[in-house]
């Protein structure tokens, strides 16, 4: 049976576990936290969200990023100070203009393909996630907004997605807790909602149960290729433990590792040049019945404020949004999560935000705006990683593309049919 490591137990990496192991290989995965989901993809905003598979390689994107740059509070903010990977990574961006349209398609067919997969793995791992498939409502305060977004309709149309214009009637009838004057809405009953931790540990659960090996408070410090393998060495980060190297050898890896992947590529003589774009999240603990019955459960999606929501049972309500491009940074910023909360008072006002989570996350974001999906130029070396602010509604088809290329390039000794393992 071939072996393979699997870097990073997020979202990304357990699915590709996941999907390696229901064709026949033998996977470890390493993480360099206590438990898998813990870092982008413990509080994400939710939404399985095939509507948002627009790419923000536009020059509309740059010149509000510039506008921007000065207001603590934007909805995308630039730290003006000069980073070489930031500049390097910004230029290509604004290289990728021109595959805008393309790229936009090419996200909708890919979120589309994703869903059957996360919701056949779901049942039949029996993964409680707070799962709800009420569709998500994209609203627009001005014309000029929708507009644009009708443009994008026609490309998710191309995509397969199927999204419908509602005017500001319609928007309160879908969803009767939403307050404001609004020019009019898309609504897509196909996308829905869920909590990425919940059902990230569930499958990684079910990945233990098939013969999964999870090695977490691991910190992976250099990963070679020794011409026939390829070496993982780590560290144990577990508090107390002894800071002793391991070495591992395995017939292949897969580098899942979020912003960590730039690291691991070079490594490895691979450029992957992901950037880390922050997120924020709240989740309004509804404590009350009021707060439980003014908080919506249609998910909603403020494409101006690039804020998103999701309702997580009866008692959460999960805000996120924003993007900020201000490296390795991982502090809980108080005047990025004020527009949040500020959000939800405008648009939910009986939801009471005494008690707010505030959660920050860096999202692996390619200049492209895809995912890096494939080979390395060494044998045995793979790459799933880069999928910015779409890992949670890509992740289950990405991993089933690389877990196809892993197979073809490292054949294992058993093969799967409809996602169990058979003798070959």
């Amino acid at each position: 049976m071939k072996k393979i490591a699997v870097i990073g137990a997020g979202i990304t990496g357990v699915t590709t576990c996941y999907a390696l192991l229901n064709r026949g290989f033998d996977v470890t995965v390493f993480d360099r936290h206590r438990y898998p989901a813990m870092a982008t993809s413990f509080a994400n905003g939710g939404q399985l969200s095939a509507s948002n598979a627009e790419v923000w390689t536009q020059t509309s994107t740059v010149i509000k990023g510039l506008k921007w740059m000065l207001r603590k509070d934007a909805p995308l903010l630039v730290n003006p100070r000069p980073d070489w990977h930031k500049v390097s990574w910004m230029a290509e961006f604004i290289g990728n203009i021109p595959n805008y349209k393309n790229n936009t398609i090419e996200t909708a067919r890919l979120a589309v393909a994703a869903r059957e997969h996360l919701q056949e793995w779901a049942s039949r791992e029996q993964i409680n996630f707070d799962y709800e498939q009420r569709g998500i409502l994209h609203i627009y305060s001005t014309k000029k907004e929708y507009e644009h977004a009708t443009r994008v309709n026609d490309l998710l149309l191309k995509g397969g997605l199927q999204r419908d214009a509602v005017d500001a009637s319609e928007m309160k009838q879908i969803e009767p807790s939403l307050t404001g004057d609004f020019y009019g809405g898309y609504f897509t009953p196909s996308d829905s909602t869920g909590d990425i931790h919940k059902y990230t540990r569930g499958l990684a659960d079910a990945c233990v149960r098939m013969g999964a090996t999870f090695c977490c408070d691991t910190q992976v410090e250099e990963v070679s290729h020794t011409g026939r393998s390829v070496r993982v060495q780590s560290i144990n980060v577990e508090p107390g433990a002894a800071a002793n190297t391991n070495e591992h050898e395995f017939d292949g890896v897969v580098v899942c590792a979020g912003i960590g992947s730039r690291g691991i590529a070079a490594q490895l003589g691979d450029r992957v040049n992901v950037y880390p774009v922050k997120g924020y999240s709240i989740t309004v603990p509804l404590d009350d019945s009021v707060s439980q019955e003014a908080a919506p459960w249609v998910s909603i999606l403020d494409d101006e404020a690039k804020i998103v929501t999701s309702r997580l049972g009866d008692d959460r309500f999960r805000i996120a949004g924003t993007a900020e491009f201000n490296g390795v940074n991982r502090d809980i910023r108080d005047d990025r999560i004020q527009p949040l909360i500020e959000w939800c008072r405008r648009y939910f006002p009986a939801v009471d935000t005494e008690h707010v989570i505030s959660w920050a996350g860096l999202r692996p974001m390619m200049p492209n705006m895809m995912p890096r999906i494939g080979s390395g130029k060494q044998s045995g070396v793979f790459y799933n990683t880069g999928h910015g602010h779409l890992g949670w509604t890509l992740s289950p088809i990405t991993a089933e593309m690389i877990a196809e290329v892993i197979g073809q390039s490292l054949p294992a000794e058993t093969q799967v049919l409809s996602g169990f393992k058979k003798a070959s």
